[in-house]
């Protein structure tokens, strides 16, 4: 069984094939000070939270959502990204920052974005060119298009999903997140009524956060078994929408028809005092 979208993916030996070509922009998604450590030779750091969120509002943190079309222009523009633009996206967080930027780039239109899989941490292992040197970047004129809504579900298309039996609820947080037993810093610990519960990680190939995912067969074995199936309208979420993201990624590289990300997470369901909570299994 092959993923129904590979190209989403670069492999490794494909980057290094086509490093140096144009057109490529290679964005290494990891906190600016891990980036000037080292990173993938010619890749540009990521001057801006990687949540890609606009930090600015105040509340951020607590269920802002995705940074407003101006600002994301300015970011891939400053960062060397045209419109013509193949993204390949990386991290050494398990592929959760890249994926994150791969959802941001979809729902502001530029669908040609590959995550790296394995990450960093895979390219560094296998000796591929690394360096310390910022390449010079070009400021370009990146220009977004009509935001794709049915990608970033809202709060009230959550709260419809809950008894709808043509939608699923996938909660990609930890376990004891989605019991209520590690609350975090929200007012409430649980999960929303319905979710199902598949952590992001027992998607990906040891070590913990390697980012590799794992072959298209097994993931398809662990979503069936958690009830996350294509024949439904599936809505992700985490704390914060990031690692919704890389849920999203991976329903879209295996083929499902219908997703989108709930953006604000349970920074927002958690922090209301109106939504419905379950705590317990």
């Amino acid at each position: 069984m092959q993923y129904a979208k590979p190209e989403l993916l670069a492999e490794t030996d494909w980057l290094a094939d086509h490093l140096n070509d144009p057109g490529i922009a290679v964005v290494d998604c990891e906190e600016l000070n891990a980036y000037l450590r080292i990173h993938v030779e010619g890749a540009v750091g990521l001057r801006t939270h990687h949540y890609l969120k606009d930090r600015n509002d105040p509340s951020f943190g607590t269920g802002v959502h995705v940074m407003p079309p101006e600002q994301f222009e300015r970011v891939m523009s400053g960062h060397g990204v045209s419109n013509d633009s193949l993204v390949v996206a990386y991290d050494s967080m398990g592929g959760l920052y890249a994926t994150r930027l791969w959802w941001t780039l979809r729902y502001y239109g530029h669908t040609n974005c590959k995550v790296l899989n394995g990450g960093f941490r895979k390219w560094y292992e296998e000796g591929r060119p690394v360096s310390l040197d910022q390449p010079h970047v070009e400021w370009t004129q990146f220009k977004t298009q009509p935001p794709r809504t049915e990608i970033c579900a809202t709060r009230a298309q959550v709260e419809s999903a809950i008894d709808d039996n043509g939608t699923i609820i996938w909660d990609v947080r930890a376990h004891t997140e989605y019991t209520g037993d590690d609350p975090r810093q929200n007012k409430r610990g649980g999960h929303i009524p319905s979710a199902r519960n598949l952590e992001w990680l027992d998607l990906t190939a040891p070590p913990t956060r390697s980012g590799l995912l794992l072959p298209a067969e097994e993931i398809e074995q662990k979503l069936q078994a958690a009830g996350v199936t294509p024949d439904k309208h599936v809505i992700t979420h985490c704390q914060a929408g990031i690692r919704a993201a890389f849920g999203m990624f991976v329903l879209d590289l295996m083929g499902y028809p219908s997703v989108a990300s709930y953006d604000a997470s349970w920074n927002e369901w958690g922090n209301l005092d109106d939504t419905p909570v379950v705590q317990g299994e």
